[in-house]
């Protein structure tokens, strides 16, 4: 099955907008069946939740190989993208053996070297997109949600390890989706729990925010991820995921970014309080957004189908216009056309030896917080 532009064939009409993270179960739930055969997505988000934990390796291997076994005959489409956080530190989803590589800040110097690792690893397991680099500027000592998850709290302390490590990354199959546009670094609160209003002016905010991002806007990035934050200063009141003074005038335009722009989890308590509303919806299809992110970790994934609704809807009564929505959906076709796809297979024990040894590890933890893609857990 391909995809079809069809605005009037029902939930299928925007079902390929969404990236779904599943309920929090190794086995796909019945509730994952309905909303994947209901509405055959882009794709799926994979959390901790969703690996056998705990469980020998060749155990928990083959739980996940047929989980995404599962996912692909629901949605009823090979080409899929099989997304997730993976960045290091507390932010890792798979259990051991896969390598706890430290947060981003803890090995710059290593970035190329990690990239390439993290590559093999999830390649293995049947990733092909990974919500990663974090490009965000840790301008604000105090910020809850980023912190060490960046490599600096300059833009040229981040531009380099960054690069090296996207590059890295793709080398070996699993494409890197920068994130948080326009730059999540001087949050004072965790968009998790409530909406950040990061009080910068614009001449701070294109010479800090945008430094980093405005360096990867070419093609070898093919995916970025928006921040659920309010710039006062550029477009006051309206979160970046709903701006398209954000999204499309300055990624767009001013930046020229011609790839998928992914929102973060819309989920998470920054923003999902407006999801209720029809208005939210349209703002953030009209913004620019093309693949919206929904998981289950936060919200009620059945929200989707409401969505949707405020789309048709949108679509009737000409607040949402056709043309962008068929350029959007021409986007999201060629990545699905484009990206690889993986078999889960088993890494030899001597290769997780050899990753450990490249960069600081960490210990394994309980999850925590983070603004990347939805919740880490």
């Amino acid at each position: 099955m391909t995809l079809t532009f069809d605005p009037g064939r029902g939930p299928q009409s925007f079902g390929h907008r969404f990236l779904i993270g599943l309920q929090q179960s190794p086995v796909l739930s019945d509730h994952d069946k309905r909303l994947l055969s209901l509405l055959q997505p882009a794709g799926v988000v994979l959390f901790r939740a969703n690996f056998l934990n705990d469980a020998p390796y060749d155990e928990w291997l083959a739980s996940h190989a047929r989980l995404l076994a599962d996912v692909r005959e629901y949605i009823g489409r090979d080409e899929i993208l099989v997304t997730i956080d993976h960045e290091g530190g507390g932010v890792l989803r798979p259990p051991a053996p896969i390598t706890n590589f430290a947060y981003a800040r803890e090995w710059p110097d290593h970035a190329a070297a990690v990239g390439r690792a993290m590559g093999i690893e999830l390649r293995n397991l049947g990733f092909n997109v990974n919500f990663a680099p974090v490009l965000d500027v840790n301008s604000n000592p105090a910020n809850p949600v980023i912190g060490l998850r960046a490599f600096g709290t300059t833009p040229e302390a981040v531009v380099t390890p960054a690069r090296q490590f996207l590059d890295a990354l793709q080398a070996e199959g699993v494409l890197g989706c920068p994130k948080h546009f326009p730059g999540h670094g001087d949050a004072g609160v965790d968009s998790h729990y409530s909406l950040p209003v990061i009080d910068v002016d614009p001449d701070t905010f294109r010479k800090r925010e945008l430094a980093t991002f405005r360096q990867f806007t070419d093609a070898r990035t093919r995916l970025f991820m928006t921040a659920h934050i309010v710039v006062p200063a550029i477009d006051p009141g309206t979160p970046a995921t709903m701006s398209r003074v954000i999204l499309n005038d300055i990624l767009r335009q001013e930046l020229g970014f011609k790839g998928v722009i992914v929102t973060d989890d819309l989920g998470m308590r920054a923003i999902s309080d407006r999801l209720k509303e029809p208005d939210t919806t349209k703002k953030i299809v009209n913004a620019g957004a093309d693949l919206l992110c929904m998981c289950a970790y936060w919200a009620d994934t059945a929200l989707i189908l409401e969505m949707i609704g405020h789309m048709t809807q949108g679509l009737r009564d000409g607040a949402i216009r056709e043309a962008p929505l068929k350029q959007s959906f021409d986007r999201i076709s060629a990545l699905l056309a484009d990206v690889p796809q993986h078999k889960v297979e088993r890494l030899a024990d001597a290769t997780y030896e050899r990753h450990a040894s490249l960069a600081p590890l960490r210990p394994r933890t309980p999850p925590v917080a983070s603004a990347g893609g939805a919740a880490k857990a």
